[in-house]
C-alpha cells in the first residue's frame, strides 16, 4: 500500500462512529542490526500537512515516551509546517536531527483508509418466562409481549497505519509496525490508543531504553 501523508487529515472530519475506538497489530519487524541497549532519544514525526493532527499524534508520543524516562522530541523545530513545498534538503535535515543528539527517528503514516459495511442482526427479547399451555391467556400472554430490535447496516471506517523507527546515524530502518484503527471518534482518542500500542511496542521489542 502507498503511504499517503496528507490522509491523517480525514480523521478531522465529521463523527466517524458511535463505536468505541480500537487499534489492532497487524505485524511487524525487527532488524537483526538492531542496538543492544536500545535508543534513548527518539526524533517524532507524523507524515502528515494537516497541522492539527500532526501536532497532536507526536506530542502524544513524546509524551508517552518521556513517561518512560525516553527523551523525545517533537519535529515542528526542524521541520514546520510547510517545509516539504520550501524545498527542504535532505542532508540539511538529518544534520539537524543528529546535532540535537536524537539517536533514533520515529515516524508515522497513514497507508490506507477503507470502508466496511457489515450487517448487524436484530435481536428478540421475550420477557415471558413460564409456559403458555393450559389456557387462552396465558398462550395470548407468551407471544404478544415478544419485542423485536430490527437489524441494520452500519459502516466500519478501518485505517491502516505504519510506524517506523530508524537509526539516526546510518539511516537503517531498525524496525516497523502495522496496525490497523478501527471507528475512531476522534483525533484525540485515536492518537492516544495509537500512541500508546507504538510505545508498548518500543519497550517490548527492547528497542528503547532510558538514558
Amino acid at each position: 500500500m502507498k503511504a499517503t501523508p496528507f490522509i491523517f487529515s480525514v480523521l478531522l472530519l465529521g463523527v466517524l462512529s458511535s463505536c468505541s475506538p480500537s487499534v489492532k497489530i497487524l505485524g511487524s519487524w525487527t532488524s537483526p542490526s538492531k542496538p543492544a541497549e536500545g535508543y534513548s532519544k527518539i526524533f517524532v514525526t507524523a507524515l502528515t500537512d494537516n497541522v492539527l493532527a500532526r501536532q497532536t499524534v507526536e506530542q502524544d508520543l513524546d509524551n508517552l515516551l518521556l513517561e518512560e524516562g525516553i527523551e523525545a522530541n517533537s519535529s515542528f523545530d526542524i521541520l514546520p509546517p510547510g517545509f516539504r513545498s520550501n524545498g527542504v534538503d535532505k542532508e540539511q535535515v538529518i544534520n539537524k536531527i543528529r546535532e540535537n543528539g536524537n539517536d533514533a527517528i520515529l515516524t508515522v503514516a497513514l497507508l490506507d483508509q477503507t470502508n466496511e459495511t457489515r450487517y448487524v442482526p436484530g435481536t428478540t427479547y421475550m420477557p415471558m418466562s413460564y409456559g403458555y399451555y393450559g389456557r387462552f391467556w396465558g398462550y395470548y400472554n407468551y407471544y404478544n409481549p415478544v419485542m423485536y430490535d430490527p437489524g441494520y447496516y452500519t459502516t466500519d471506517k478501518n485505517y491502516y497505519l505504519e510506524a517506523n523507527l530508524y537509526d539516526a546515524q546510518t539511516e537503517e530502518l531498525i524496525w516497523s509496525s502495522q496496525s490497523e484503527a478501527t471507528n475512531p471518534s476522534s483525533l484525540e482518542s485515536f492518537s492516544i490508543t495509537f500512541s500508546k500500542s507504538v510505545v508498548d511496542q518500543l519497550l517490548k521489542a527492547g528497542l528503547i531504553s532510558k538514558q
